[in-house]
């Protein structure tokens, strides 16, 4: 904190250098835009220079502190990167279990430290292959998973006691999560040696992806279902990624997808608490998965106020004692929005910066997008592109060499204010609202949302925000990049190994899994013991989403007007 004489002091200084050194350097090469036309990518317009008088009232112990220690806003460990690199977590799947495991195999061999799954479309609602709904949506943006059977093909070969593992998977994450626990099993392996995270995150569904299946309420029940199986069972999983990636790729700004993403944190553990469970029980395991655009600062200083403010609610708000419960441990993923199909190799170089971003901001864990995912699943050429990105950010930029570089940037401190201020503001507008789920139903994320990507593209339109090769230096040349083909017979060879399913499992085992299941629906206890007895039997996603459907209902979105 600055004294007041020394920022009166400063003024003085400030409004000399104004009118000299400034006013002369005008006169002689004007600024390139207006001075409003100066934005964040989240269209915040940007001072021509940040002093200490932006930050005055910030104060080192209470509102930084040391890394390591509360409030977090420096990082999470005392050492960070120094220590341990952040898990290298590409997000890779598509066509048939065969594929992806040989994908997840290859990217092991090449330094990836930690698997991420991508499920496509049918899975991510629910469906087995073979449904009317799922025609079309095999393997597309993702590996097709329709059973346990499914599940052992796609993680055979992978130690799965030694390499975490992420499912991004939501509406149907208790299903998947179960084939995941159950595949380990017959592997030999304790629930207790895995590790890894599950998405989880049904509410932002509802907010901004719209992969939802059932209400908001059963559907809750499910993810708590989650989290108290995960408490008892599964200690080192994380059982929710709290996503804001989504959210920022619906079109948000930096400070809506940290502040609703904090709010969707804030009502799990509400809901925990509701349940019964200790806040210290399950605070642990919940995680966080943020996005990183283009805007390198702000991108940064998001990250810098997520810590600061998931620390102070969990320990001030909830009276958490471990602190443990007060970390926001996070995972990060390259701006998939920002990705251009015109000049794609312009690709590499956005991602490379986002990514640098995310580690500069103590990015547990980190994904990066290939140079061509605008026009395709990734190539193996660009997928390795996008892996040695952070391999190269990892061994030879020097960025990992100390705690919080930027830490103590008036500029930065300043956006961090900025965003934990934006975020308190959102936090009184949601409550105003009734809380998260009533602000779902009256539509109040979406419509912000909404209003956000409206004007980032009127921005576009309108020559403001330049994007290169789309609306700047663009060419009319064809791109010459590979493309992934996938095995053309691979729906023929999924569609046979499903019906081979159904044919030699016990069916009257099924059935009965399933009543069971139904039952525990219908009532109040945990599902998820119930569903791993479906799953054990090899009853299918489709058929288990089945029985919920049943008892639970279907969620129908009121359009907003």
């Amino acid at each position: 904190m600055y004294d007041k004489k020394k920022l009166d002091e400063l003024k003085g200084s400030l409004e000399k250098w104004e009118k000299t050194s400034l006013q002369k350097a005008l006169s002689q090469l004007p600024e390139r835009h207006p001075e409003d036309e100066f934005l964040t990518t989240s269209s915040e317009p940007i001072n021509r220079l940040y002093t200490p008088q932006d930050i005055s009232a910030l104060d080192y112990e209470s509102d930084l502190g040391h890394p390591g220690e509360y409030p977090y806003t420096r990082g999470v460990h005392p050492t960070l990167h120094r220590s341990k690199l952040w898990t290298m977590r590409m997000f890779a799947g598509f066509g048939t279990a065969e594929e992806t495991n040989k994908r997840f195999k290859y990217l092991l061999e090449q330094g990836q430290t930690g698997l991420s799954i991508a499920f496509d479309l049918a899975t991510l609602m629910g469906y087995d292959t073979d449904q009317p709904e799922a025609l079309g949506e095999f393997g597309k943006c993702g590996v097709a998973i329709s059973s346990l059977k499914d599940m052992e093909i796609l993680l055979e070969g992978i130690p799965l006691d030694k390499v975490s593992s992420s499912m991004t998977i939501n509406s149907p994450a208790s299903i998947i999560w179960a084939m995941y626990l159950a595949a380990a099993e017959k592997q030999g392996i304790r629930l207790d040696q895995l590790r890894g995270t599950t998405q989880n995150d049904i509410l932002k569904e509802f907010i901004a992806q719209k992969e939802f299946i059932f209400p908001p309420e059963p559907s809750m029940r499910l993810v708590v279902d989650t989290m108290e199986y995960g408490a008892q069972k599964v200690p080192q999983w994380n059982t929710i990624s709290i996503s804001g990636y989504h959210i920022r790729e619906a079109g948000s700004t930096a400070a809506q997808e940290l502040a609703f993403t904090l709010a969707d944190g804030l009502e799990y553990v509400r809901w925990g608490i509701a349940r019964g469970m200790d806040v210290d029980e399950f605070a642990p395991r919940l995680s966080f998965f943020f996005n990183a655009h283009n805007d390198f600062f702000e991108e940064i200083a998001k990250y810098r106020a997520a810590r600061r403010i998931w620390a102070r609610e969990m320990r001030e708000t909830f009276k958490a004692k471990n602190p443990r419960s007060w970390l926001l441990r996070f995972h990060t993923q390259t701006a998939g929005v920002s990705l251009t199909a015109q000049q794609p190799e312009n690709n590499v170089v956005r991602v490379a910066l986002q990514a640098l971003a995310a580690v500069l901001g103590g990015t547990q864990s980190l994904h990066t997008n290939s140079m061509d995912e605008a026009l395709a699943l990734p190539s193996e050429h660009s997928v390795t592109i996008a892996l040695r990105t952070q391999q190269i950010i990892a061994e030879e930029s020097g960025v990992t060499n100390t705690v919080d570089p930027l830490g103590g940037s008036f500029f930065v401190e300043a956006q961090t204010d900025r965003m934990e201020k934006e975020t308190y503001d959102y936090f009184r507008k949601i409550a105003e609202l009734g809380g998260v789920i009533p602000s779902i139903e009256k539509g109040f994320f979406q419509g912000e949302i909404a209003d956000a990507a409206y004007r980032y593209q009127r921005e576009i339109d309108k020559g403001i925000r330049k994007i290169v090769g789309v609306n700047a230096y663009a060419e009319d040349k064809p791109f010459t990049i590979p493309i992934l083909k996938m095995d053309p017979n691979g729906y023929t060879r999924q569609i046979s190994r499903l019906n081979e399913v159904r044919k030699t499992r016990d069916s009257g085992r099924v059935g009965q899994t399933l009543d069971r299941l139904r039952v525990a629906c219908l009532g109040t206890e945990n599902t998820m013991p119930y569903i791993m007895e479906c799953v054990h039997a090899y009853a299918t996603l489709g058929e288990i989403v089945g029985v919920m459907k049943e008892t639970f209902g279907e969620y129908q979105e009121l359009a907003v007007i």
